[in-house]
């Protein structure tokens, strides 16, 4: 394996074993965090943090992975650049490439993430675009991994809208790392052609089993994880009433989960509208009646939900994504 050097864009551009090993990492990292076990793989680096769109995990994980491995951070929102507007990515990325060792992008376009990579000349992290979120995915496979003591023959069910980049990067990283995975959405928002075929070749060679499916109650009776995330996606915000039309029937509730034969654990990206404490919630409540979209607020507080433990480890999972690739790791 050799990270080092490498830009972290999407998880289809690893193997199998590659991504296995940052998994571990993250879980080594967690452990020596928990120690207080110094472990400074960064340090004296200069790390920038792009963000287009705004972040709570994002942010705070990156912040805090930079400062746990040594290097100092500085962050650059949309107002902070000219990226795209009066200076091409391009420059920009030769620019920050020649004063930062590495940064990370949280935007809208894949085609800007990947070449800030091409042109920088350090790694770029891609903290998600409107086709990817790879660090979310180390992540998920890490907790679920932390869970279940393994990842190959388990069955991972996504519950609602198939289309948007947590489902499509669930789709292809479980392909590669052999774990099955159902999508169960309504026709109009199931995974694009394209990221279901080149999950199908990846499941060729880890033995991953594929279904994209319309009915949640069958999609979900052989579940050891349900995975949900919000209905409408960060710049989908005229869509909501359409997706909500169509998503009903796809909430992940108490009459659902009980159709599961065994024992799982729930997992969401977040944020989530599971209650009415936020000023979203009581809007679509006025509007809509609903007390809680993709999940209830039960489901969401249930034993088995992992939403938080999700949460804590995109901290470690970047740090391990970070450290593996700028950090002068010996990785045999």
């Amino acid at each position: 394996m050799n990270f080092q050097g490498k830009s972290f864009l999407k998880t289809k551009d690893f193997s199998k074993t590659e991504l296995n090993f940052l998994i571990d990492l993250g879980i080594h990292f967690k452990k020596l965090k928990k120690e207080r076990i110094p472990h400074p793989y960064l340090l004296n680096q200069r790390i920038a943090l792009i963000f287009e769109k705004t972040s709570t995990r994002t942010r705070a994980a990156f912040t805090v992975a930079a400062l746990d491995l040594g290097a100092s951070v500085e962050f650059l929102s949309s107002k902070d650049l000219q990226l795209g507007k009066k200076e091409s990515v391009e420059d920009t990325a030769r620019v920050l490439g020649s004063m930062f060792d590495g940064f990370e992008f949280r935007g809208f376009s894949q085609e800007v993430v990947e070449d800030l990579a091409k042109y920088s000349g350090v790694p770029v992290w891609n903290g998600l675009t409107d086709e990817w979120h790879p660090t979310q995915m180390i992540a998920d496979f890490m907790t679920i991994k932390e869970n279940f003591g393994k990842l190959e023959g388990l069955h991972l069910v996504y519950i609602g809208d198939g289309r948007n980049n947590v489902s499509h990067s669930l789709l292809v990283t479980a392909a590669i790392l052999g774990v099955d995975i159902s999508i169960s959405s309504p026709q109009d928002l199931q995974p694009s052609f394209k990221i279901v075929k080149l999950a199908e070749e990846k499941a060729k060679k880890s033995g991953a089993k594929i279904r994209v499916i319309e009915d949640p109650i069958e999609a979900v009776q052989t579940a050891d994880v349900i995975y949900t995330d919000v209905w409408t996606s960060m710049g989908e915000e005229k869509e909501t009433i359409k997706r909500i039309e169509l998503l009903r029937d796809y909430q992940v509730n108490k009459k659902l989960v009980e159709n599961i034969q065994g024992d799982y654990i729930f997992l969401h990206c977040l944020p989530s509208n599971h209650d009415l404490k936020t000023e979203l919630g009581k809007e679509f409540f006025k509007k809509f009646g609903l007390e809680a979209l993709e999940v209830t607020d039960d489901v969401f507080r249930s034993e088995q939900a992992r939403q938080f433990e999700q949460a804590e480890n995109r901290l470690h999972s970047i740090k391990a994504i970070m450290a593996a690739t700028n950090g002068n790791l010996f990785i045999p």
